[in-house]
């Protein structure tokens, strides 16, 4: 690939620093992904620029005319603080006729409302947990016939905002109770889903029209105790002491069956391509013991730091970190954007 410049976009307050010397690892976490993205597309030979924006798209006008970039890196996840806005930014590049890494705003837009993203599977025969919605400033009235435990949390934040072990709930009052928490904690609508049982896995998808389908990943609770419910907490991603205690780690996945193997990695194509997705993405499922497969959610733009799962599950076959950054941004500048068709 030739060196090409690279303008790495950003959250202002995760523009990271040239070195990681005088940090404590739970400081670098933060902004890992921007850190391990700026300096391996540096080491590759690129010119490169980080970009901070919180509310201001002249930001990226100015950056578009002053360093002419040939792509645009995106690792926004949010504007004006708002997280389902990336999609107007993603647009706005478009706009401008400007190449950009990652998902495109069709893609970000469904997949970001999860109650629409669920329809939208439910519509191509795609499984996925029973839900309802929540709205904020509405009283919490459970369809007949629901059955519990149920899974609360927001119907549009990602990275486990707002899930905790008080998120599964077995009655009527605790269901109240935590859907009024997630109005109040994430200002968002409440989805509540029937909470699935089983293996917490996550699929990489990377490629825009040719899909290649990356190997299963695993959560694992080493020290957890067998009877309390195995989730994803807002904890369990970004605590580190909790982390510890728990044993948790992310590993390949082991002991799957090659059928149900083969039908996980078409679910993920299959999620991929009915919510429009292009760059790179990643799929969340639960696998029941009876090896029926639930689509959680699908995440455009996952995060892709150095020794994530993502990451890791391409070095495990031998797509080097390197690499994997290369690939994202040929995706990025071969996306065929309808400014391109005009």
């Amino acid at each position: 690939m030739k060196k090409l410049r690279v303008l790495v976009l950003m959250h202002e307050s995760l523009v990271p620093p040239d070195d990681l010397d005088g940090f404590k690892p739970e400081e670098i976490l933060e902004w890992q992904t921007e850190y391990d993205v700026v300096t391996t597309l540096r080491e590759i030979g690129h010119e490169v620029l980080p970009l901070g924006v919180y509310d201001d798209l002249g930001d990226l006008r100015r950056a578009t005319e002053d360093f002419k970039p040939h792509i645009w890196f995106n690792l926004l996840e949010e504007f004006h603080g708002v997280g389902v806005y990336d999609h107007h930014v993603v647009s706005y590049l478009e706009l401008m006729k400007q190449h950009y890494t990652g998902c495109n705003p069709r893609g970000l837009l469904l997949a970001r409302d999860k109650p629409l993203a669920k329809k939208i599977m439910s519509y191509h025969n795609i499984s996925s947990p029973d839900f309802f919605v929540v709205p904020r400033r509405q009283k919490t009235r459970a369809p007949l016939g629901i059955q519990y435990p149920l899974l609360v949390k927001s119907a549009s934040e990602d990275a486990s905002l707002g899930i905790s072990q008080d998120s599964i709930v077995n009655d009527l009052k605790s269901l109240q109770d935590r859907v009024a928490y997630i109005h109040g904690d994430t200002e968002t609508d409440a989805l509540v889903e029937s909470f699935i049982p089983g293996r917490e896995l996550y699929v990489g998808v990377i490629g825009n029209r040719r899909l290649k389908v990356y190997p299963i990943w695993e959560m694992v609770f080493e020290n957890a105790d067998p009877d309390d419910p195995l989730i994803a907490t807002s904890r369990v991603k970004w605590d580190m002491d909790h982390q510890k205690q728990l044993g948790i780690k992310t590993v390949r996945a082991e002991g799957i069956p090659k059928a149900v193997e083969s039908k996980i990695n078409q679910v993920c194509k299959n999620v991929y391509n009915a919510l429009s997705l292009s760059g790179y993405g990643r799929i969340d499922l639960r696998l029941r013991e009876d090896g029926e497969v639930f689509v959680i959610e699908a995440n455009p733009n996952p995060n892709i730091s150095f020794g994530e799962d993502f990451a890791e599950s391409a070095e495990s076959i031998g797509i080097s970190y390197e690499k994997t950054l290369r690939k994202i941004i040929s995706l990025g500048l071969n996306y065929q954007a309808e400014w391109r068709m005009v």
